[in-house]
């Protein structure tokens, strides 16, 4: 991240008494203020309501700032309301970015002539011709056509004549024979990428030099000429914009998202509050470098599966995103990647009470980097959270890393412990590294066990790797388990740090050079397995338990336990 820009010029200020404090649309004024508002400025809201039927749209590099996340609400008064699937009026409150629907144009697909090399900063394309500096790309590669009919492990003890649609990296919620959960194809491989494409990032253009395109980062994975490979452009309405926010207020009632980022490059979210919605609290689509920081999420509408109620979201090949010291309370999946994340950063989040409203025994995904197939390479650091796990719901992740984060393996609020574990592999879930984790809690694990990696899978675990929930006949993905890295974790049922060989330093953190200046005099790294305190106090935490989610955090508990 280059950082959130400090912008102290007001262009406007909106009161909303002048709006009837909630009972007349400010749509239209909020939109015209933004209109007018020239870069690298901030249109103002007063405290007080201001209902937004309509949405927003940031779409150049100012900032939406209001009076505070507790005194100024922008409130959907015709969209999600608590306890319903159905709204009168589907759209979110704020678009940031280029317009609701952005995508890459087709038409400007150029084939990679070599493989582009995971941590090289550049491709060579069969024609150079239209790329340039500055510009944000689309990089991917072919899942679907290069895909074949692969063997599933066995069912009941015995071999299988069912098999999966997959590559070398990407596995489709597609079988042969077609099961029930199976997704419709083909429309389905085009969900949340271009169709077929789903391991791909975004990649900002440094230089071009004849047919050979330079980024400002590296690449993140291997990119194969045998997969197709191509390089693509965003043009006219569809290009990113840069350096837009939304800061310092609350949303309610957002009925297809609350804040979305479509096509957003260097933008943010910060210091929101953002409850009461249906899909996506936060969506990151089609962006690179956005940031979501210092905010809480809660209380979703309507928290069961089907997409009603994600709190953050990463799709479209968003790259390089950054979510940070959020609270995310109350909804049906803390957060999910859909052919997105490469390069993202998920740390010291408070992740909690994630429900299904119809099964609260069950236990969901809390930390994640998956959802559909494609999401790669992402960082999860310094979380709390009852568990992290990589799901096959529509497909597989790959290559995501977990470090220092405190996985408890219970909920805060419910104790029902239906598919209890504080870390989950689903099948095709490959190449996960676990390192420095602190797992369960203290004197509550009585009849968990340690590893549960076959069927018939049986009940509350450390690890539970290699199971396909839609078959629980179905024996352990060996890749999945043979496959993830674990070193230097704890956990509380066997009281044993447990090592991958002999005894290591641990760095501080992945992506971090200094202690984060929001966790004060607070002790950091928070989560140490190798010490005598295996945890001390998380700020996003300690902010919700003392009922401040937008205060300062103070000590808690050394151990730190729900």
């Amino acid at each position: 991240m280059r950082g959130i820009p400090v912008r102290n010029t007001i262009c406007a200020s909106l009161n909303a008494s002048t709006y009837g404090n909630g009972t007349t649309d400010a749509s239209g004024a909020i939109q015209t203020a933004i209109n007018n508002c020239p870069a690298n400025q901030v249109v103002k809201l007063s405290p007080g309501f201001f209902k937004v039927n309509s949405f927003v749209h940031v779409w150049k590099g100012i900032t939406l700032r209001g009076s505070g996340p507790t005194q100024t609400t922008l409130q959907k008064t015709n969209g999600a309301t608590a306890g319903s699937s159905q709204t009168p009026d589907a759209q979110p409150i704020v678009i940031v970015g280029a317009n609701r629907w952005p995508a890459p144009d087709n038409t400007t697909a150029r084939n990679l002539t070599t493989d582009g090399v995971k941590g090289a900063y550049s491709v060579k394309v069969s024609s150079g011709a239209g790329f340039a500096a500055g510009q944000f790309v689309l990089l991917d590669e072919d899942h679907y056509n290069t895909a074949t009919w692969t063997t599933l492990p066995a069912r009941n003890g015995v071999p299988t004549s069912v098999r999966i649609w997959a590559t070398d990296r990407a596995v489709w919620n597609r079988h042969s024979p077609a099961a029930p959960e199976d997704d419709p194809f083909p429309q389905a491989n085009g969900w949340f990428s271009r169709p077929g494409r789903p391991v791909a990032e975004i990649k900002e253009v440094a230089s071009v030099n004849g047919n050979t395109v330079k980024f400002t980062t590296p690449l993140h994975i291997r990119y194969r000429a045998s997969k197709g490979a191509q390089l693509t452009r965003y043009t006219g309405s569809n290009v990113q914009v840069k350096y837009a926010g939304v800061e310092d207020l609350a949303v309610a009632g957002g009925s297809d998202g609350a804040i979305r980022f479509e096509a957003a490059a260097y933008s943010w979210a910060r210091n929101v509050d953002n409850a009461t919605w249906l899909g996506d609290a936060f969506a990151v689509n089609d962006s690179f470098r956005v940031e979501i920081r210092d905010s809480y999420v809660h209380d979703a509408a309507f928290p069961n599966p089907g997409g009603f109620a994600f709190a953050l979201s990463l799709a479209q090949g968003s790259s390089e995103v950054l979510i940070e010291n959020n609270i995310v309370m109350q909804a049906n999946k803390m957060m999910v990647a859909r052919s997105a994340g490469a390069g993202s950063v998920v740390g010291y989040n408070y992740m909690d009470d994630g429900v299904i409203a119809d099964n609260e025994d069950w236990q969901e995904v809390g930390l994640s980097g998956s959802h559909m197939v494609g999401s790669h390479h992402m960082l999860f650091e310094g979380n709390e959270s009852f568990n992290y796990d990589s799901d096959d719901t529509h497909g597989n992740a790959i290559y995501q890393t977990v470090f220092r984060n405190r996985l408890t393996g219970f909920r805060r609020t419910y104790p029902g412990l239906g598919n209890a574990r504080t870390v989950g592999l689903m099948y095709g879930s490959w190449w996960h590294s676990f390192l420095g984790n602190v797992l369960g809690v203290p004197g509550a694990m009585q009849g968990w066990v340690y590893q549960d990696s076959n069927a018939p899978w049986g009940g509350p675990a450390i690890w539970k790797l290699g199971y396909a929930p839609s078959h629980w006949e179905q024996d352990a993905d060996a890749t999945a388990v043979g496959s993830a890295l674990r070193d230097g974790n704890f956990d509380y049922l066997t009281n044993i740090l447990r090592w991958n060989g002999a005894p290591k330093t641990l760095p501080a953190s992945f992506y971090l050079t200094a202690k984060p200046a929001f966790f004060g005099a607070l002790t950091w790294p928070w989560v140490t397995p190798e010490g005598t305190t295996k945890s001390f106090t998380l700020p996003a935490k300690s902010r919700f338990v003392s009922g401040n989610p937008f205060g300062a955090p103070s000590e808690l508990e050394p151990l730190n336990e729900p």
